[in-house]
């Protein structure tokens, strides 16, 4: 088996060590959730760093959890894993004989162990069955929706999820072309998709087909809807000083866990009264006012981080 732990850097790495670590060195025995955990890079920083640190790693998909429970035995039971979506964090958290926890890491989007196995789908550059699930065991395939979803239903989703401005074009020959067959492929997706944009956009913007696939990924496993209910579960869980960090790598993520920090670190007094009442004060507080991006010293190691925008919000009252 290809060691894939090996060769994956971890996105901002240090930057989430340093962010977690205030509360993780302010309790004796600080538990910390890793709700994406891939291949379990961050969670291993963490446990090598802090001795007394248990983390609780949760992943959809079969195959990382594999192969970051091989990478982590060493840690025995101070990592414990759990086969879920992480907006099931709360019932994890419980199984695992847990209340409260003192941080939770969020690295959204598709892992590298996804990329970069061909035939799980996610790539439009190399052939492959046109799957896209983060976990292979259930839920609806890339092919299914295209092959049948209503047109109008597939427009929505391309311009929603893909930002896609030529939808309408790309949607009526998909409907054009699984009136004769079935589309399976990722290499006859694409080709279909390059073929309905204007050759003058083409020339810029990389891959053509870069915003379709974003788009059926995200509605393949529900991406944005498990953000938009993992996030408040996560944050009821917190201890006071503990921590939320978030890594997203596309502008719909982001502006979700923005919205999300935003709402709970504001204050609900009413704006006529002159002071801040305390039964209505914010209960978090944002460790950094905006989203915080790579160095450029992690831009040269890790090129895929470039798009990467980081947001940490910390509970300040009970």
């Amino acid at each position: 088996m290809n060691d894939a732990s090996t060769q994956h850097i971890s996105v901002m790495l240090d930057r989430c060590i340093e962010l977690l670590a205030p509360t993780i060195l302010l309790n004796e025995k600080p538990v910390i959730v890793d709700c994406t955990l891939g291949l379990g890079g961050h969670t291993e920083a963490l446990l090598e760093k802090f001795p007394t640190l248990t983390v609780i790693g949760i992943d959809r998909d079969q195959i990382a959890l594999e192969r970051a429970g091989a990478r982590l035995a060493r840690f025995g039971d101070r990592f414990k894993s759990a086969h879920a979506i992480f907006d099931q964090i709360g019932e994890v958290v419980a199984a695992q004989g847990f209340s409260q926890v003192n941080g939770v890491l969020f690295d959204l989007g598709v892992s590298s162990i996804q990329l970069d196995e061909v035939e799980r789908g996610f790539s439009y550059s190399q052939d492959a069955p046109l799957d896209m699930r983060m976990d292979r065991s259930r839920g609806i395939t890339a092919s299914e929706i295209v092959n049948t979803y209503a047109p109008g239903a597939l427009v929505k989703i391309l311009r929603t999820f893909g930002e896609e401005k030529f939808a309408t074009r790309i949607v009526e020959n998909i409907v054009k072309a699984r009136a004769k067959a079935p589309l399976n492929s990722t290499q006859e997706l694409a080709t279909l998709v390059k073929e309905s944009i204007p050759a003058a956009t083409r020339r810029t913007g990389g891959n053509p087909a870069k915003r379709t696939f974003q788009a059926l990924r995200i509605e393949a496993n529900d991406e944005l809807g498990a953000i938009s209910r993992a996030l408040p579960i996560a944050l009821d869980l917190l201890t006071i000083g503990g921590r939320v960090v978030v890594l997203s790598f596309q502008s719909l993520e982001d502006r979700i866990v923005k919205e999300i920090f935003v709402e709970r670190s504001t204050s609900k007094t009413p704006r006529n009264l002159p002071v801040d009442l305390p039964e209505f004060a914010a209960k978090f507080a944002l460790v950094s006012k905006s989203g915080e991006t790579p160095t450029d010293e992690e831009l040269a190691r890790n090129p895929r981080s470039a798009s990467v925008r980081l947001r940490a919000i910390e509970k300040v009252a009970a």
